[in-house]
């Protein structure tokens, strides 16, 4: 670990990021050039004084993960990440895991704050959601290992379905195994999603059965129902912003104005403020 140069790398970029940048009112008493570091630890999801120590060189060796915190706060592109990856003392990570979300990506979705949206990568792992997106699903950037799979939490653990109309747990499930299937034929068995496929096989005779026929992604965007626990029924439309490079897609739900839908989801970011 190269703690001056680390250090030095954190500080040019945070000085570099305005709170434009990432969604933050600029006020009137700002006098730093950039971000404060102690904005940049909120972004990042580490303490303050964590953070400082680690840009004034006299910190720990920070984890893989937290370097993935930091970069995500600092906005940092996915060649910058690898960079401080590097200036941490650990090994480049696989540009193939696509955790890292692109700056670009983060920067739309900072723009979305008041709006139902998150991002994912081609497995089904949400990596980063807006509040309201948390609101309507749930935190799903907080689970680990296998569990960070929408398609394995479905099959695997009854609870997963919970926000999804009974009626409707046939074809979402069809539709979950489509997705992973689509990916596979694409990135071949070996793969991640191949190796999923394989663990679910093992646990779901009804993920077993689906995958053995084959089946093909239906209509893009069709309509998706949620039975939330505080505003109830809720008809959605996910619109969907793909990012090749990365292999990640960037969802925003919405509802037709005018419908009972679109206040109740309203309704939602009024009851979350509370």
């Amino acid at each position: 670990m190269d703690r001056e140069r680390l250090g030095d790398f954190l500080r040019a970029r945070r000085e570099a990021l305005q709170p434009e940048d990432v969604g933050l009112p600029r006020g009137p008493r700002r006098r730093t050039s950039g971000l404060r570091r102690e904005e940049v630890a909120a972004l990042s999801g580490v303490s303050a004084d964590y953070y400082s120590r680690i840009e004034q060189s006299r910190g720990p060796v920070p984890s893989e993960q937290v370097l993935s915190g930091i970069a995500h706060g600092l906005r940092l592109t996915l060649e910058e990440r690898d960079r401080l990856v590097e200036l941490a003392g650990h090994a480049t990570p696989r540009r193939a895991r696509g955790d890292h979300v692109d700056a670009g990506l983060m920067r739309i979705l900072d723009g979305l704050a008041e709006a139902p949206a998150q991002v994912e990568n081609v497995l089904g792992v949400t990596l980063r959601q807006t509040r309201l997106a948390a609101l309507l699903l749930g935190d799903e950037t907080s689970y680990t290992g296998p569990e960070r799979v929408r398609v394995n939490r479905w099959f695997a653990d009854p609870r997963g379905r919970d926000r999804v109309p009974e009626e409707d747990h046939a074809r979402h499930g069809r539709t979950l195994v489509s997705r992973l299937a689509a990916v596979e034929a694409r990135t071949g068995p070996d793969s991640p999603a191949g190796e999923l496929a394989t663990l679910l096989r093992g646990r779901s005779t009804q993920f077993a059965r689906l995958w053995d026929e084959h089946p093909v992604l239906g209509p893009y965007c069709e309509p998706k129902r949620l039975n939330h626990p505080d505003v109830g029924l809720l008809e959605l439309h996910g619109q969907t912003l793909l990012d090749p490079d990365q292999h990640q897609a960037l969802t925003v739900f919405t509802a037709v104005p005018g419908t009972e839908s679109h206040e109740r989801l309203r309704l939602l970011s009024v009851v979350g403020a509370l």
